[in-house]
């Protein structure tokens, strides 16, 4: 049986010196290679034999030959020295940014507008990232960033929290959805004061930061309350129930890519309403991804 400690003092050098000779049979070429002089390395690979207390070449004056053994030490060997170099490049590029996992929270009403945009930038500027996306309302994100289950969240109306870092990112006009058949459908724009007496699906309010809870505001500041017939918290269910007639809704202007057969939508005049879109991250964030994703967040944006 080897000792334990006979093979820990072997050295990477060695591993090198061996496969050098290994793979040119010949003592003098795998010198030239390694750039240093024959009998050093010779001397290394006795050593080398000796410490691992096994033959690992044949030798003459003609010829160098591997034994079984050494055949053996050569597959593991090369094994080893690509695990190392793999574990190198890897650590070299998590260090950079360019390798390892990130997480994305986000709310459902961002995929209809620039986040499937900066995902599909990050993607192809960085291949080796994988990227982990998680659908979440905005309380939740909050206590997926403190729970370091993401790195980012994509919030409407961003909870505040101490260690939280809430970057705005653009607002984006409010856009009122509608049964084709409508009366309001005909219109190219809509007066929000104009919805008054219509029957609401909205969203589910919870906290003062909830989207649902923002709707309301801007009604209210308006001069009314939104009367509710139907309440959900997914933008895609509300949109449906608008397409059979059971009320109407107010989305982002993104959700007009979600196309409903019977659904029109209609951009509000002036002062429209708008929603923000912000980023938000810990304070203390480490991963050195986070600039990378923050740098490509901001300029899709601008555009």
């Amino acid at each position: 049986m080897i000792d334990t400690y006979e093979v820990s003092i072997m050295e990477l050098r060695h591993l090198r010196y061996f496969v050098a000779v290994a793979e040119e049979l010949h003592f003098g070429r795998a010198a030239q290679r390694l750039h240093m002089a024959q009998p050093p390395l010779s001397q290394q690979i006795r050593q080398l034999e000796n410490e691992m207390g096994v033959k690992l070449f044949e030798r003459n004056n003609r010829r160098v030959e591997l034994t079984p053994a050494g055949d053996v030490f050569l597959r593991e060997t090369r094994a080893i020295l690509g695990n190392i170099e793999n574990a190198v490049v890897r650590t070299q590029q998590t260090s950079l940014g360019e390798w390892g996992w990130f997480g994305v929270g986000f709310v459902g009403s961002v995929t209809y507008g620039v986040l499937p945009i900066i995902l599909r930038q990050f993607r192809e500027s960085y291949p080796n990232v994988e990227l982990v996306l998680l659908e979440l309302r905005g309380k939740e994100q909050t206590e997926a960033l403190g729970a370091k289950r993401i790195h980012v969240s994509f919030t409407r109306v961003p909870t505040l929290q101490d260690g939280i870092i809430i970057e705005p990112l653009m607002q984006e006009p409010l856009m009122v959805a509608l049964s084709s058949n409508h009366r309001l459908a005909s219109q190219p724009q809509v007066n929000l004061r104009e919805l008054a007496n219509e029957p609401f699906i909205l969203f589910r309010q919870g906290s003062q930061s909830s989207y649902g809870n923002y709707l309301i505001s801007i009604c209210q500041q308006a001069g009314f309350t939104p009367r509710e017939v139907q309440n959900t918290g997914e933008m895609q269910t509300a949109i449906s129930l608008v397409s059979a007639g059971i009320g109407v809704t107010i989305v982002p202007a993104s959700a007009g890519n979600l196309h409903r057969e019977g659904v029109v939508y209609r951009s509000f005049t002036e002062p429209t309403p708008c929603i923000g879109l912000s980023v938000s991250y810990r304070e203390n964030e480490l991963s050195p991804i986070l600039p990378h994703f923050l740098k490509i967040a901001r300029e899709i944006v601008r555009y």
